[in-house]
């Protein structure tokens, strides 16, 4: 089957303030994803499934109708905080959703080959769609999946900092995953975050850091399922109110009890995203910058291939 594309579109960003995954960033109407629909289009991809709450569901459904519709087969699934296995039930009051995990999780019944995850607020640039999509057609299967990893520079903000998974690899395949917080550049002209005990960590440049850019065999749903109930259960034990249930986190699972394994494949692109409010003007100029270049048209639905 064509593999998919899964694109997490339900968050809504509270450090930024608003529905970032429906913001403009050019003059001609685009928003982040349409460049990510763009580069996937271009490296093979031809189905998508878009992750969104039911409210957004009308906006996305006509931004999308109107550029990338044009030329993919389209899918929308709910992000629904009440989506939970038989027995379980939603604290009272918790509003936050379960984590990148559930998200993946509202797809399960459209996911049907091979499949890319990724974030509709992030830039990720054209290599890393070439080599997903390359990875997916070609080895991925029940057990053997692949991340686009990016270098840590890469991937930091100039306006705060902010938490990611941090890789380490031997020979290409992915050992751990481990999530590190508040990351950034300090006063000594290093990287540092916390790692998961809170330590304070120096991060050395170059460290391959996930961005959520991850490919799976299809039978990772059913992985996924198995697993999502135990994962739960510790959340509900130890943060009920906003614990989450990250995509990472689940794999390293598979990863540290030998039943997966993982590639690597390293991206030398520059990652952008919108993490603070203070974050869209460079990610605007960037991408003006890149359709002044060429790398992308002025209008990517009606002069894109």
């Amino acid at each position: 089957m064509q593999p998919l594309l899964v694109i997490m579109a339900a968050g809504m960003g509270s450090r930024y303030g608003g529905s970032k995954q429906i913001d403009p960033i050019s003059k001609e109407g685009d928003i982040i994803m349409d460049f990510s629909l763009f580069d996937a289009y271009r490296a093979g991809f031809r189905r998508v499934v878009f992750i969104i709450k039911e409210d957004f569901e009308e906006a996305f459904r006509q931004h999308v109708g109107e550029r990338a519709g044009k030329v993919y087969e389209t899918h929308f699934v709910h992000q629904e905080l009440t989506d939970l296995p038989a027995g379980y039930a939603v604290p009272e009051g918790r509003t936050k959703p379960w984590g990148t995990a559930h998200a993946v999780l509202a797809a399960r019944d459209v996911i049907d080959a091979p499949f890319a995850v990724l974030n509709a607020d992030d830039y990720y640039g054209p290599e890393a769609f070439r080599l997903i999509y390359k990875y997916l057609t070609s080895k991925a299967d029940a057990t053997h999946h692949c991340m686009v990893g990016f270098s840590i520079e890469n991937t930091l903000s100039d306006n705060g900092t902010v938490s990611r998974g941090i890789c380490r690899a031997a020979e290409g395949m992915l050992t751990d995953i481990e999530e590190h917080t508040e990351v950034g550049y300090r006063e000594d002209g290093k990287i540092h975050g916390k790692d998961i005990s809170g330590t304070d960590r120096v991060i050395p440049e170059g460290s391959p850091v996930s961005m959520n850019l991850l490919g799976f065999g299809t039978a990772f749903v059913q992985v996924m399922k198995e697993r999502f109930a135990e994962s739960l259960d510790r959340v509900l034990e130890e943060n009920p109110m906003k614990g989450e249930i990250y995509l990472p986190s689940m794999l390293n699972d598979e990863l540290q009890n030998n039943r997966a394994s993982m590639q690597v494949l390293y991206s030398g692109d520059k990652w952008y995203g919108v993490t603070y409010r203070e974050d869209r003007e460079i990610v605007v100029n960037a991408l003006a910058e890149m359709k002044q270049q060429g790398i992308y048209p002025q209008d990517l639905w009606n002069k894109g291939e």
